[in-house]
C-alpha cells in the first residue's frame, strides 16, 4: 500500500473531524499500526466492527481504538486567539502540516465507568493542554512507575501500553523516535520544568519555536512512515 505523507486528511472528512470522517485517515492507521509487536506476535487491526474505528481481539486482548491528532496548531482556541490572530500564516502552515499521517497516532478509545479517554484528558487537563511531548513525557514516566498528570487515565488503558513492553518499544512501533534522544529522554518543543506549571505561550516568538518544532517531528516522522510503508511493500 502506498501512503501518501503528503496528504491532508482533511481533503476527504467531508467537513468533519478526520479522527472519525476521513477514510484516507482510518486506511493508514490500519496499515501502519497492524504489524508485529516487541513479542512477536502480530497486533492485527481490523476497520469493519460496527460502532469502532479500529479494532484488535485476539489472545493478546481485546482493544477498540481511535485515531488522535499530535500535532496542535491552536488556530481554534479560544484563549490563544490573541495570540493566533496576530500571525494567521504561520498558524495555516501548522495546522496545515498536522493534517499529514506523520501528526496523528492510535490510542485506545473505549471510555471506562465515564472517565476521561486518553485522547480527551490530553485535551482537557491543562497541564498537557494536547502537546504531545508533554504526552510522551506523561508515557515514558508510566512505563518506569513514575506519577504524571495523564498516570491515572493510562492505568485505565496499562494493558495497551503493555502491549509494547517498556517506552522504547513504544516509540519503536509508532515511529516516534524524532521526539526522543538517545537516552529515552523527551525533545520538547518549548522549556519544561517538571510540569510544576501550565503550558503557555509567553509570546510570539515562543509560538515560532513550537511550530518550528512541531513542523520537523512531522516531517521527520513521515519520512520514517514512508521508508517503513516502502519496506513492508517491499516484502509482498
Amino acid at each position: 500500500m502506498i501512503v501518501d505523507t503528503k496528504f491532508n486528511v482533511h481533503s476527504d472528512a467531508n467537513g468533519g473531524d478526520p479522527d472519525s470522517t476521513s477514510p484516507t485517515l482510518r486506511t493508514y492507521h490500519k496499515f501502519l499500526w497492524s504489524k508485529s509487536l516487541p513479542n512477536g506476535k502480530q497486533f492485527k487491526l481490523i476497520d469493519n466492527k460496527s460502532g469502532t474505528y479500529l479494532y484488535h481481539q485476539s489472545e493478546l486482548g481485546e482493544y477498540f481504538l481511535g485515531s488522535d491528532a499530535i500535532t496542535h496548531s491552536y488556530r481554534n482556541h479560544k484563549r490563544k486567539t490573541w495570540l493566533t490572530q496576530q500571525i494567521q500564516n504561520e498558524v495555516k502552515e501548522l495546522f496545515d502540516m498536522g493534517s499529514t499521517i506523520g501528526a496523528f497516532t492510535i490510542f485506545p478509545n473505549n471510555r471506562v465507568n465515564g472517565k476521561h479517554t486518553i485522547n480527551q484528558a490530553r485535551g482537557v487537563n491543562s497541564f498537557i493542554d494536547d502537546r504531545f511531548d508533554l504526552t510522551l513525557e506523561c508515557i515514558r514516566l508510566f512505563y518506569i512507575g513514575k506519577k504524571s498528570p495523564l498516570y491515572d487515565t493510562f492505568l485505565i488503558y496499562k494493558n495497551f501500553f503493555d502491549l509494547f513492553e517498556n517506552f522504547t518499544g513504544y516509540i519503536n512501533f509508532f515511529l516516534l523516535n524524532d521526539l526522543v534522544k538517545e537516552n529515552d529522554k523527551i525533545k520538547f518543543y518549548l522549556p519544561f520544568d517538571n510540569f510544576k506549571t501550565k503550558p503557555s505561550f509567553a509570546d510570539i516568538n515562543e509560538y515560532l519555536i513550537y511550530k518550528e518544532r512541531v513542523i520537523n517531528f512531522i516531517k521527520a516522522r513521515n519520512k520514517r512512515i514512508e521508508i517503513w510503508a516502502e519496506v513492508q511493500n517491499a516484502s509482498y
